[in-house]
């Protein structure tokens, strides 16, 4: 997770350098074809999988999910700065939690209630409304973190399943396909240096995406998620050192609060599963 969280910044860094000149869609799109050159080694495993339809039906609407994600999230990449980025990311968990209880039927604690309220705060003292001017990628952002909360969702489900070269390599094929069609619609043709640096792209956002699996199979996320949040740090000094980028001390008081907030969401999850499997304590004698 910590070389996850290294790539996913190094992700953003390079789109920024890319600029706004190629559509978002567009971007993202040749991010991903670019990126197929990597599912070579994991061919033998893909042309020996058989999906069930429920398989089938999840990689689909990672696929989904994944795809509406990226484009708000390369939209976002060129209008807003590299920390705020990071901090608003943050929130993918906290949707998870929402939309738990809005589609799953799942109950929020008193306690978890006021830690999403925690992070909603710290989301608005990044995006202080009505104290600053809010840029479209600000709006963006709020739809990628809750996109991405869908994906990730189904990953996990699917990395209990299925390799971590499985999952990514049908991420990339499913999305890949779903942008090819917004892609097409405005196309803009990009010069040799563009596609270098979305190959570069391509290269640590197909690492990042690996090594976040395999992460998730190997871990629970009580263990893997905290580790993320050393990307607010990177993004900052990243931001400040080669986009003049000055640390906003409202974005790092924001980020805080939401990882605070989700940390401690994390931590509730873990002891309530903890209290689900533990025997009774006569139940230990048999």
């Amino acid at each position: 997770m910590a070389v996850t969280g290294m790539c996913f910044v190094m992700v953003t860094a390079l789109v920024k350098t890319l600029g706004g000149r190629i559509p978002a869609a567009e971007s993202a799109f040749l991010r991903y074809l670019l990126g197929l050159v990597f599912l070579v080694p994991a061919w033998r495993q893909l042309a020996a999988l058989r999906l069930t339809r429920r398989e089938g039906g999840l990689f689909a609407l990672r696929g989904v999910f994944h795809t509406a994600a990226v484009i708000c999230w390369f939209y976002a990449m060129t209008r807003i700065p590299l920390a705020e980025v990071t901090a608003m990311n943050y929130l993918n968990p906290v949707y998870v939690s929402i939309l738990a209880v809005v589609f799953l039927g799942e109950r929020m604690a008193a306690r978890r209630i006021l830690a999403v309220c925690a992070a909603l705060a710290g989301a608005l003292l990044i995006l202080r409304p009505g104290v600053r001017t809010l840029d479209p990628g600000h709006i963006a952002m709020l739809f990628t973190a809750l996109f991405f909360a869908g994906s990730y969702l189904v990953m996990k489900i699917l990395s209990g399943r299925h390799s971590a070269a499985v999952v990514v390599a049908m991420m990339s094929i499913t999305v890949t396909v779903g942008l090819a069609p917004f892609a097409i619609a405005d196309w803009v043709t990009p010069g040799w240096g563009e596609l270098a640096l979305l190959f570069g792209v391509a290269c640590f956002a197909t690492a990042g995406h690996y090594t976040m699996t395999r992460a998730f199979a190997a871990a629970p996320v009580t263990v893997t998620q905290p580790v993320t949040f050393l990307q607010l740090v990177w993004s900052v000094a990243i931001g400040a050192l080669f986009f003049a980028e000055p640390p906003d001390p409202f974005v790092i008081a924001g980020g805080g609060l939401i990882i605070a907030a989700v940390t401690f969401i994390t931590w509730r999850e873990a002891r309530a599963r903890r209290r689900q499997v533990m025997p009774p304590i006569h139940a230990t004698k048999y």
